[in-house]
């Protein structure tokens, strides 16, 4: 675990692409038809076809099913349907996140309460198969976190139950506010709701590659043909580079005439639109009044996109950007076993190249945060998922200290053996 995956969509992406480039990653065909059957979906089938573009290979993926099965559900059935099927919390979790994005943008669209809303053509079985089956190959190769590349528009229409629609259609630019887009003069639906979807609610960030070393690459293919490229989604899969150095910008502005109960909704934009860190510190500003600080991290190309959530989502009349250098430790997620199940563990290392040499050197370790440090030989830190210890400290009826400790002590235990 621990991977990271970037997803590159020059022809945009839809649900069969994605499904179909993290196959080609090498995730496991079997398990995932294994794991979709106790959905209950009715009768289906997965077809998987090798397919070229432009002399690139890559797989097609479409969902079989017969014509009376293509009927839209409720997002309760289909809440409740992910609920019941055997799969990972973590999968349960992400697809019906997923969905609930769906959900809003539609019932958004419709001028409907989103429990009511009846999804048609995201609610057949070929949609669920796509968006529960990206999340499970996520997890079946190990991705803890996503990125994805700016996302292109094409333009037309494109016809739907409700009849037809422009495009980009309604749902697609509902989904992908505050994410990097950009037209292309390309007559068709490159983006699909399901693709929109499934970035937006799955991506941590959009913009470049990010620091990574590539250990697996696989190609989806569209149905479409497109007449000026290969229509593919590439999805990178590999480590989290180690222990870079990388410029990032640091945004802040000063705010003290903003209800702090709208931070949360421009916290969760500046996330969308590539932001790696945001927080809010309190201050004292003039004629002393208590204000807050809002500090954002962010990729420099995301600057723009940065500087437009604040002034639309709080009252901020101008910000203040510097550029600086920012220093991460190698980091990885390892599932750890415990008396109160596995527990996922955040592993942190600095000058990881030289760890081996230091195995038998003093260790000073810190109970709290599994800290290991010897000298020269680096540092190790490691620090249990919270969601996993919460998850754990209520099945068992114990405090999440006791979990927390636990899984450090086991990663502790594994990394001495």
């Amino acid at each position: 675990m621990g991977r990271v995956a970037y997803f590159d969509c020059p022809s945009g992406i839809a649900g069969n692409m994605a499904l179909g480039a993290l196959l080609a990653c090498g995730a496991d065909r079997d398990a995932l038809i294994r794991r979709l059957g106790t959905l209950d979906l009715g009768e289906w089938s997965l077809e998987v076809v090798r397919k070229e573009e432009h002399g690139i290979g890559a797989l097609h993926v479409a969902v079989k099913t017969p014509p009376e099965t293509g009927h839209g559900r409720h997002l309760h059935h289909i809440e409740a349907m992910i609920s019941s099927g055997d799969l990972p919390d973590r999968v349960r979790a992400q697809a019906i996140a997923v969905f609930r994005r769906l959900g809003e943008a539609e019932a958004g669209i419709h001028g409907v309460d989103i429990q009511s809303l009846h999804f048609h053509e995201v609610g057949a079985v070929d949609a669920i198969v796509d968006i529960v089956g990206t999340c499970l190959l996520l997890h079946d190769l190990g991705v803890d976190r996503v990125v994805c590349s700016p996302l292109p528009m094409g333009r037309g229409f494109v016809r739907c139950m409700h009849g037809v629609i422009p495009l980009p259609a309604p749902a697609t630019v509902a989904l992908t506010r505050g994410v990097p887009t950009y037209g292309v003069d390309i007559e068709g639906e490159l983006v699909t709701p399901t693709g929109a979807a499934l970035m937006t609610a799955l991506a941590d960030e959009f913009g470049p590659q990010p620091s990574m070393r590539v250990e697996s690459v696989g190609y989806g293919a569209g149905t479409m043909t497109l007449p000026d490229r290969p229509n593919i989604v590439r999805v990178m899969v590999g480590q989290p580079g180690s222990g870079e150095v990388r410029e990032v910008a640091v945004v802040e502005t000063n705010v003290d005439d903003m209800s702090p109960q709208l931070f949360d909704v421009a916290m969760e934009r500046l996330l969308q639109v590539g932001a790696l860190d945001v927080y809010a510190s309190p201050i004292q500003m003039k004629k002393n009044r208590p204000g807050l600080l809002i500090t954002v991290m962010c990729p420099p190309e995301c600057v723009r996109a940065v500087v437009e959530v604040l002034f639309s989502e709080t009252t901020t009349l101008g910000v203040r950007v510097r550029n600086c250098e920012r220093m991460c430790m190698e980091r990885e997620v390892v599932a750890v076993t415990t008396e109160y199940g596995d527990i996922r563990v955040k592993v942190g290392r600095w000058d990881a190249a030289r760890r081996d040499e230091a195995a038998a050197s003093a260790v000073s370790a810190s109970e709290e945060h599994g800290t290991r440090q010897s000298g020269d030989a680096g540092i190790c830190k490691a620090m249990p998922e919270y969601d996993d210890v919460k998850a754990a400290a209520l099945r068992h009826g114990v405090p999440a200290r006791v979990v927390a400790e636990a899984a450090v002590r086991a990663f502790r235990t594994a990394q001495e053996a």
